[in-house]
């Protein structure tokens, strides 16, 4: 292709309606294509990350290989298209008006008076056509956040019009609606829909392409109305029913005719058929599974399972590529003692230490691992996960008395996980952890290196405390093998119990690197474990 195709995908009516899973099956479908796809998603948020929001407000937050805190969604498109993201690849208010401001207190402006349009559009649009510079991608599929009508999104929808202005053999618009179905009237009704579009058109946005997603069947007459009253092709009114599994959302897309579509408008022939037997085989697994595994997920978001939404993914990955259905349990830490641990996780088939930060619910963590451990249940520990196994062995094998992390208790006595040496003099929260990949050399005859068969990893972080090697001698001579070693700092990345069925806590974050067609192998190996327990 000659030029970079852009597309971008609005939302209208309601938000959380899935603008992240049709992007990023839009990609998928074109990738099965044959061509190169990223997928970009833009925040109208003025929070310069969502590295300092609450998991409640937020979700979890998503560490990009190269280090930046991001958007869920993010995890989404690296999922689907087993491509790696960047900071690049999400962008929100915060970095765009400071990008803006550093640019006016440098005199960039030369005195100009400084207005979203065109200086805050114009830096937006910059931001979109990177990711096309110099042809790296045929197609960049730019996700805006939030609803049509906000007011924070008035200056991402005024920069999609610009680039459709001005590059309209390159650009495109899909708006992803909602059509309820009101029980009295036994209808389906798309007045929401046309008021939608109608917001969008009046901030000079037509677009080309609707999405609907209903619970009920939208019949021939619904998809001519909506046609007919949206300005759009009869084909591009685009069918999006529930599924019982996200993964087979491109698969209605491509059956719905998306991808062709999206072909037509941009001017690109229709002559590579999308080859999607990887992905159909991976589904035939995931949908035909007989048995099930039982696997508890210990932390304090529960009642929000967004927080933890790569890692159950990562999950469904390896019990599919298991022969499993995945039947995930997800526990309050808060709710377990070492007097209840049994009635609670009793019937796991495997356990798993959620990551976190903070007191909350980390005493649970404790006693979870505890209870794993003394009888012999697979147990994975990610980042604050990996810690309390630490803390659980020191008081309860190693006898110290009182030991913790400094995040908890600062005056412990024993800091057998402690700040790490470049943390101590941060003063600001956002975006200073230890974040991004970093590698890990993983020591010869161990779990670990059964599982990932080499002997150098890269794995993603975000952490600010670390496990203490002043106590790494106590913990080797009593069991504990620290099988993964960053070789620049000497951190201990990967902490195991050989005496022990499967025991082993991560420092970094594996789920950040599960994809459905590359399924991480320490969630493959630890469900295997949990199957033959």
């Amino acid at each position: 292709m000659s030029k970079t195709k852009y597309i971008f995908v609005t939302g209208g009516v309601a938000s959380s309606l899935g603008k992240g899973i049709i992007s990023a099956s839009l990609g998928k479908l074109l990738q099965a294509r044959g061509y190169k796809v990223t997928n970009q998603k833009l925040d109208p948020y003025i929070n310069i990350d969502p590295g300092t929001l609450n998991p409640y407000e937020h979700g979890e937050c998503y560490v990009t290989v190269d280090g930046h805190e991001a958007d869920l969604d993010l995890g989404h498109y690296e999922r689907f298209l087993n491509v790696q993201t960047h900071k690049s690849n999400n962008i929100t208010s915060g970095r765009i008006y400071q990008n803006v401001i550093l640019r006016e207190r440098r005199g960039d402006f030369l005195g100009k008076t400084v207005q979203v349009i065109p200086h805050i559009t114009d830096e937006i649009i910059r931001n979109i056509k990177q990711l096309g510079t110099n042809n790296q991608f045929d197609f960049v599929i730019t996700e805006i956040g939030g609803t049509v009508g906000d007011i924070e999104s008035l200056p991402y929808i005024e920069s999609v019009r610009q680039m459709l202005w001005t590059m309209p053999k390159n650009c495109c618009c899909i708006h992803l609606t909602y059509v309820p179905y009101l029980a009295a009237a036994g209808e389906l009704k798309t007045k929401p829909t046309q008021h939608s579009v109608k917001e969008l058109q009046q901030e000079g946005v037509q677009p080309d392409i609707l999405v609907l997603r209903t619970e009920h069947p939208i019949n021939k007459e619904i998809r001519k109305k909506v046609a007919l009253f949206c300005n759009v092709d009869f084909d591009a009114v685009i069918e999006s029913a529930d599924v019982e599994t996200i993964y087979e959302v491109p698969l209605r897309m491509q059956k719905e005719g998306l991808d062709k579509v999206v072909l037509r408008k941009l001017g690109v022939p229709d002559d590579k058929p999308a080859d999607m037997e990887s992905w159909n085989a991976f589904l035939d697994k995931l949908n035909n599974a007989k048995k099930e595994v039982k696997i508890g997920l210990v932390g304090k978001y529960v009642k929000l399972p967004d927080v933890y939404k790569s890692i159950t993914e990562s999950l469904i990955h390896a019990s599919a590529y298991n022969d499993r259905k995945l039947n995930l349990k997800l526990i309050l830490s808060e709710d377990i003692t070492d007097d209840n641990a049994d009635k609670i996780l009793g019937e796991m088939d495997g356990i798993l230490i959620a990551p976190g930060f903070g007191e909350r619910g980390v005493e649970g963590k404790i006693s979870a691992v505890k209870y794993a451990r003394e009888n012999n249940v697979p147990c994975l520990g990610i980042s604050l996960g990996m810690q309390c196994m630490v803390i659980e062995f020191a008081r309860n094998v190693l006898g110290l008395k009182g030991a913790h992390s400094t995040e908890i208790d600062p005056g412990t006595p024993h800091k057998v996980i402690d700040t790490m040496e470049a943390q101590k003099t941060m003063l600001q929260k956002g975006g200073n952890m230890r974040l991004g990949a970093y590698n890990c050399n993983i020591k010869d005859n161990t779990l670990a290196k059964t599982i990932y068969g080499k002997e150098t990893i890269s794995e993603r972080h975000r952490h600010r405390f670390e496990f203490n090697n002043e106590y790494k001698t106590l913990y080797e001579e009593n069991g504990i093998v620290c099988s993964g070693i960053n070789p620049e700092t000497n951190l201990v990345e990967i902490i195991e119990l050989p005496k022990h069925k499967w025991f082993i806590g991560v420092q970094f974050h594996p789920e950040y690197s599960s994809t459905v067609l590359n399924p991480h192998p320490l969630f493959i190996n630890f469900v295997k474990a949990a199957i033959e327990e």
